[in-house]
């Protein structure tokens, strides 16, 4: 299993310096952003623009993400530890036992097979 990293890049650096609009505002437009393997420990991402980010393997550990809407952006491999998702959108290959879980125990999100 991989370990939760911080990113070099200064998209990642905004949203640790708490800066989401800045985040929002500097996001590259109609393309995926990559934020795999990151480590978000503990920030307030309510206002994030998720759209197309690629949180492979990225932790989230009592990260705040109520109302993010998280259905394009993959998930798979991250961990959702006691964050807050109320109201938050995940992509539909998660299930909400798969999302409970994760939330409850930290497992890894695994996507459901068809």
């Amino acid at each position: 299993m991989s370990q939760p990293t911080l990113l070099d890049t200064p998209l990642y650096a905004l949203l640790h310096k708490d800066d989401i609009d800045g985040f929002n505002r500097e996001r590259p437009k109609n393309q995926p952003v990559d934020m795999r393997g990151g480590d978000f420990r503990g920030l307030d991402l309510r206002e994030l623009n998720a759209d197309g980010i690629d949180f492979t393997d990225a932790y989230f550990r009592s990260a705040d993400l109520r109302g993010l809407d998280l259905r394009n952006s993959s998930m798979e491999g991250a961990s959702l530890a006691h964050a807050q998702i109320s109201g938050a959108y995940f992509p539909p290959e998660l299930t909400a036992d798969e999302i409970l879980m994760s939330v409850n125990f930290g497992t890894r999100l695994r996507y459901r097979t068809k």
